[in-house]
């Protein structure tokens, strides 16, 4: 798969991926914002009084004295119970996304940690908490109006208004918890990821320019784990600068170690490492940044798990092939394999091996044929999926497909001795079994 002249990637987008995998940048973030509207507020407060003396309106002042004592006793409750509100909300949903793993698969976890509905509903709440304690620390203990400096009225309509959102985004985050502990909800995020992943991968013309002999490697350096993305515009950048030839050996994906061969340099020297730095990222596990097969990983990893005999659960793995279905008819007709990476010129300057048309198909049913022949529900709706795959397909990628239609048929066979309920498990229908 190569591109239509090079596409160039946004340039904080592994940044900015690599923050959606934390949890602690969102209420970082808010405790800054929450800091710099306090202060705002303070200014506002002391420029209403100031402002309220000038014109001697100590009737208004006084009034609004009044009104920011009777909200100090709201302020109170809530800088007092809002640390053990969240503790009780979030240690809930965390026994909800255990059990969601446990039922599942323990990847759908990320689907948690991403959330965005999760980290602003943490970093609100945890912003009410701040900005309680700031404003309990702005009340005077004078309240005569010729003498007062401020009265925290903004102040107090700013936590009030924190409040009133706090409770709406606990009402939203309880129903996207409950979702996440639903099989169809989980499944469907995996799909729209994966579509989502497939959307960015760059697509077009197959590129004809050989990357030429290899003439020097980039090892890996630093701490071992799964090759989780690569930043390609600096990648090309280096290349173009070198006038080399760059291609990455290991896939998305691959775990490796310090040694291990990762960029192979094509046509010159190795670019100076300054260009390279922060060009490969390794994490713990994998990611849908640029892993356009980890969806398919994602979804098999729950129809295996649904047909374990532990979980016997056929209905949820015929909702996995479902999605399986749909994410191979979107590619049937896609360029698939290895990528070519192109500067502003038009020459290719970084090379990358992606998964092929057989490669996604093997992740797809494989390991799910292995495990369906005692479920006609899974076989039914396994057929029926081939089937339609082979209609869309086009001619040179129906051999893949018509290969595991073949093995299905005897695993079948072998697994099941009356030939009516061979017939049976055959049956290509899309429900499985109604």
């Amino acid at each position: 798969m190569s591109d239509r002249g090079y596409r160039r990637p946004r340039p904080l987008s592994p940044l900015r991926e690599h923050l959606r995998d934390t949890f602690w940048f969102a209420p970082t973030t808010g405790f800054v914002c929450v800091f710099v509207l306090w202060l705002i507020a303070i200014e506002l407060d002391e420029a209403i009084v100031t402002l309220l003396r000038r014109e001697e309106a100590y009737d208004e002042l006084s009034r609004l004295i009044a009104f920011s004592q009777d909200t100090k006793t709201i302020v109170t409750t809530i800088s007092s119970a809002m640390m053990t509100f969240i503790g009780v909300v979030f240690s809930i949903s965390l026994v909800a996304v255990q059990m969601a793993a446990g039922q599942l698969t323990p990847r759908v976890v990320r689907i948690f940690v991403r959330s965005r509905i999760s980290k602003l509903t943490l970093t609100v709440f945890l912003a009410t908490f701040l900005c309680s304690l700031l404003v309990l620390s702005s009340y005077e203990s004078e309240t005569d109006p010729r003498r007062v400096v401020s009265v925290p009225l903004v102040q107090s309509l700013l936590i009030l208004a924190l409040l009133g959102l706090s409770l709406l985004l606990f009402v939203v985050y309880v129903s996207a918890t409950l979702r996440l502990m639903q099989v169809g909800p989980v499944v469907d995020k995996i799909a729209r990821d994966s579509f989502r992943v497939l959307g960015r991968m760059p697509r077009g013309p197959r590129g004809e320019d050989e990357p030429g002999p290899e003439t020097a490697r980039v090892m890996h350096e630093g701490r071992a784990g799964v090759l989780r993305d690569v930043n390609t515009a600096r990648l090309v950048r280096a290349a173009r600068r070198q006038d080399v030839v760059l291609r990455l050996i290991p896939r998305i994906g691959d775990f490796v170690v310090p040694g291990t061969p990762v960029i192979a340099v094509h046509g010159g020297a190795v670019p100076p490492r300054r260009r390279l730095r922060y060009t490969v990222s390794v994490s713990v596990e994998r990611t849908l940044h640029q892993d356009l097969s980890f969806g398919l990983r994602q979804l098999t990893d729950i129809a295996l798990r649904a047909l374990s005999t532990s979980v016997n659960d056929p209905t949820t793995a015929v909702q996995c092939l479902d999605r399986i279905v749909q994410f191979l008819a979107a590619v049937a007709h896609l360029p698939l394999g290895t990528v070519h990476h192109r500067d502003r010129a038009g020459r290719v300057r970084l090379v990358q091996d992606g998964p092929g048309w057989d490669d996604l198909v093997d992740l797809a049913f494989e390991e799910i044929r292995w495990c369906v022949a005692g479920s006609p529900q899974v076989t039914r709706r396994l057929m029926a999926g081939l089937d339609d795959l082979l209609l869309f397909a086009p001619e040179e990628r129906k051999k893949a497909l018509a290969r595991h239609r073949a093995l299905l048929v005897q695993t079948v066979e072998r697994a099941v001795p009356v030939a009516a309920d061979r017939a049976f498990a055959l049956l290509p229908d899309r429900q499985g079994i109604g």
